[in-house]
């Protein structure tokens, strides 16, 4: 078997609405995989299935062999989880909350001590281990979610919006853990972070309404739905001149201005040297191809309305 996560036509539906509508996905061992998906997508939704928190209404899933409705008790004792809360115990020692989750494994002290020591320093928290969760700050307190979800070692890890509220050098060192776990495990990940996914994911799936939209790497999903060249084009002057005239040439889509600056979407290509021959002459500061990212593929497939 190569694939850690198989899910078969997998629907959810709560009192007459699909969140989930037949549902297929496989993930290959050893990877990390991304699936992003705006507010109400279903993304939480299936991690809650995949980890037998939910039974689905139709299909079955399977993780690592095992099935989500035959099999839960083998599927829970191969995975690891990291919810998007950080619901440690206030009341033990962040080294007390990884001995409870080994315990809870069934992991002895001769397994779990030596694991917990290793996992304390890999997370930078061993010398506070012996501090309670609510002395910690946000970034420290997800950093030990994330021990804790791998004390008893899974085969497959959870994470749902991991890095959500965390400042900027807690993001950064997540994800060299996360980057660290690559072909150790496999690696199963939510976020709205365009710029995570684009850092950390081996494939990446999008989802809307409960449906797969778009499914690759980075590079092909950018690739696949760059139909539109943009240039980005900035003035000496302030460019007012321009703005009309750029907006009438029959090859320009699109033309938005920020100052001096102005961004040319174009039909293609081929609409590129006569641009540069209309803007023969002027005072040009700066002229570059604007590569397409994934958000912009992100809001080509799912909308720029913000969702409730």
């Amino acid at each position: 078997m190569t694939h850690a996560i198989a899910l078969n036509e997998i629907t959810k539906t709560y009192d007459g609405f699909k969140a989930v509508d037949r549902f297929s996905l496989k993930v290959a061992r050893g990877t990390v995989f991304g699936l992003l998906g705006p507010n109400g997508a279903g993304k939480t939704t299936l991690i809650k299935i995949l980890t037998t928190l939910m039974r689905p209404t139709l299909g079955d899933a399977f993780v690592e062999g095992f099935s989500i409705l035959t099999a839960g008790k083998e599927v829970r004792r191969v995975i690891g989880v990291v919810p998007q809360e950080n619901n440690l115990d206030r009341y033990l020692t962040a080294r007390e909350n990884l001995i409870l989750h080994g315990r809870l494994h069934g992991m002895r002290a001769s397994a779990y001590n030596p694991r917990i020591d290793e996992l304390l320093e890999m997370t930078g928290l061993a010398s506070r281990q012996h501090d309670f969760p609510d002395t910690f700050s946000g970034g420290m307190q997800r950093r030990l979610v994330v021990a804790r979800a791998l004390v008893h070692e899974p085969r497959v890890l959870f994470l749902d919006e991991p890095t959500t509220g965390l400042d900027p050098q807690s993001r950064r060192a997540l994800w060299e853990h996360i980057r660290g776990l690559r072909h150790s495990m496999t690696v199963f990940l939510t976020t709205h972070y365009m710029d995570e996914a684009d850092a950390l994911c081996d494939r990446i799936m999008i989802m809307d309404h409960g449906e797969s939209l778009a499914d690759g790497t980075a590079t092909e999903l950018k690739d696949a739905f760059s139909r539109a060249h943009v240039l980005q084009v900035e003035f000496r002057d302030d460019g007012a001149g321009y703005a009309e005239k750029l907006a009438g040439l029959p090859f320009v889509r699109s033309v938005e201005r920020n100052g001096a600056t102005f961004h040319i979407t174009l039909t293609g290509e081929e609409a590129i040297k006569p641009l540069m021959d209309s803007l023969a002459g002027a005072d040009i500061r700066k002229i570059c191809l604007k590569e397409p990212t994934l958000e912009d593929v992100f809001i080509s497939l799912t909308g720029a309305k913000v969702r409730e």
